[in-house]
């Protein structure tokens, strides 16, 4: 009896740990994405000037480069549902809208310098599966 006892107490310890240990993983994991999210969503609704845009840009090509995002024939990232963040950059002098590898390809530095000053807006931001950002859409404010 008493060794069942003590069997039944251990197994229930155990089983208490797993969940606790489980419980503990995902707040991890959930505070990461809320941190990693923050980064981007503090450009909602927000006009930028093109350097700060040059900022979210290189953020987002450094975090699909660390993550090992794949890239199509063309050299743009290819969406995943778990880390990939894709730019799209709406610009008015051509009613045209531009993938952020186009900028980030033909030197940041020129992009920066000609649109340094002008206002930008993040009108969108999509989700993956897990809860971070994983598209922007910024739009030209000003020429």
């Amino acid at each position: 009896m008493k060794k069942t006892l003590i069997f039944i107490l251990c197994l229930i310890i155990i089983i208490i740990s797993v969940f606790c240990i489980k419980y503990q993983k995902y707040k991890n994991e959930h505070s990461e994405i809320v941190k990693e999210n923050l980064e981007y969503e503090m450009y909602l609704n927000k006009e930028v000037l093109g350097t700060d845009l040059t900022t979210v840009i290189n953020r987002a090509i450094d975090n699909n480069e660390r993550n090992s995002v794949l890239k199509n024939e063309e050299g743009f990232y290819i969406e995943n549902d778990t880390n990939s963040i894709l730019i799209d950059i709406k610009m008015l002098d051509e009613d045209k809208t531009y993938k952020m590898e186009t900028f980030y390809n033909n030197e940041m530095e020129t992009f920066t310098q000609l649109y340094e000053l002008i206002k930008f807006e993040c009108t969108k931001i999509d989700y993956n599966k897990s809860g971070k950002v994983s598209y922007m859409l910024f739009e030209q404010k000003t020429t």
